[in-house]
């Protein structure tokens, strides 16, 4: 087909135009299939000729604002979008390497102006704690699940843990706070009963942020542990406190699912069934973990700023720090005893170190609120709270930065 035929004054080749216009929609064939032109007269070949070049200016418009603009221009410009696009993802996405002090943060604005926290109440803690459970649930798969539950030995050391080894560290603090600190009976006990609760959720999250494989096996152990802690904790505040904690079996059961087990599964099926929506989200989650992150810790300690800046409250941060400090290198100590010779030998270990060290120092302060007379006894669940936070989520910092390391090298 010549440019005769088409109506056009001067001589242009299809594909020569189709080279200029640089549109990956128009091909040269797309000019040669199946056209029939119509009879032309002076004037149509003149409108035609408008109509042509129109088009094709058009198309160079779109292309680029610059007549002057080359193909590499334009690419460099793409890539530069690209790039800051990837770099905001980024950014959001590496929210989770602040959480330490962020946490930090917040103790200290707790401890200078507590009415930036006091307003985040105890009714607001199961929302938070399932929304980072969410989070977690958005991230893995029902396959992960499936191959936690393969690991019955790593889930029974996690559960000697939370209810062996911490229990005993718990006592053998109380009663040291008692003879050698001489601290009141009711502050050694409010420390048993810390001991005495299970593993807590910010475990779970935290062993996502260093090792996310081993996150649905966080969580399998800690749901055990809760599960049983309706029969467990009571047992055990009756052996070492010597008063047996008449624990609602329903509202502990009813916790469990609002916690842990409804959340996770939304966020499961939000993965499975809505991948595109689970994609939008995904990048948002770690920057809103890190201020509800913040908010569960600054809130008990702005709660309860009166008794921990009173004669005894640094004597009891020191015992509660020494406690969970003892909690995080038994349980790391423990799993490297018992799977040493295993491959992910080192995952396992953060992940048993959280889960020893890491208590539901929640559940413990709603316990001593409901159950003791004495109002010293939530006292050392409200410090376990921050101090496990903080604790906790600078592991998350060392340990994740050793892994990075170990991977450059």
């Amino acid at each position: 087909m010549t440019s005769r035929a088409l109506g056009l004054k001067t001589p242009v080749h299809p594909r020569a135009a189709y080279a200029r216009s640089q549109l990956p929609l128009l091909r040269p064939w797309t000019l040669e299939f199946h056209y029939s032109p119509p009879p032309l007269c002076p004037l149509s070949r003149a409108r035609d000729d408008r109509i042509f070049l129109g088009r094709y200016v058009s198309a160079k418009a779109t292309r680029s604002f610059d007549p002057e603009r080359t193909a590499e221009d334009g690419f460099e410009v793409s890539q530069e979008v690209q790039r800051s696009e990837i770099s905001f993802l980024k950014t959001l996405k590496g929210a989770n390497s602040v959480i330490p002090h962020i946490v930090l943060a917040s103790t200290v604005l707790a401890l200078v102006y507590p009415p930036s926290f006091t307003w985040f109440t105890t009714r607001y803690y199961a929302p938070a704690l399932g929304f980072l459970m969410f989070a977690v649930g958005v991230n893995s798969s029902p396959q992960d699940f499936v191959e936690a539950f393969k690991k019955p030995d790593a889930i029974a050391a996690g559960y000697i843990g939370q209810f062996i080894i911490k229990p005993l560290l718990g006592y053998l603090f109380g009663i040291i706070s008692v003879s050698i600190f001489n601290l009141p009976n009711s502050l050694g006990a409010g420390i048993m009963l810390v001991s005495c609760v299970s593993g807590a959720q910010l475990s779970n999250y935290a062993t996502f942020l260093t090792d996310p494989p081993m996150a649905p096996l966080s969580i399998v152990m800690t749901s055990l542990s809760t599960a049983s802690a309706v029969l467990v904790t009571p047992t055990l505040s009756l052996l070492l406190i010597g008063q047996k904690l008449p624990v609602d079996v329903k509202g502990m059961m009813s916790s469990i699912m609002q916690i842990v087990v409804a959340p996770i599964a939304a966020g499961l099926l939000l993965n499975r069934f809505l991948p595109r929506v689970c994609a939008a989200i995904q990048p948002f989650l770690p920057p809103l973990s890190v201020f509800v992150t913040a908010l569960c810790v600054g809130s008990p300690l702005a709660i309860n700023i009166k008794a921990i800046i009173s004669p005894f409250g640094i004597s009891l941060v020191l015992l509660m720090f020494a406690f969970h400090a003892s909690a995080f290198i038994a349980g790391h100590g423990f799993a490297g005893f018992l799977f040493r010779r295993s491959a992910d030998v080192e995952a396992l270990q953060r992940t048993i170190s959280y889960t020893t060290g890491m208590q539901s120092s929640l559940l413990a302060l709603a316990l001593a609120n409901k159950f003791f007379q004495d109002p010293l006894v939530g006292v050392p669940p409200a410090i376990s709270v921050v101090l496990m936070s903080l604790m906790g989520f600078a592991l998350v910092m060392i340990w994740s930065k050793g892994k990075q390391h170990l991977q450059t090298v």
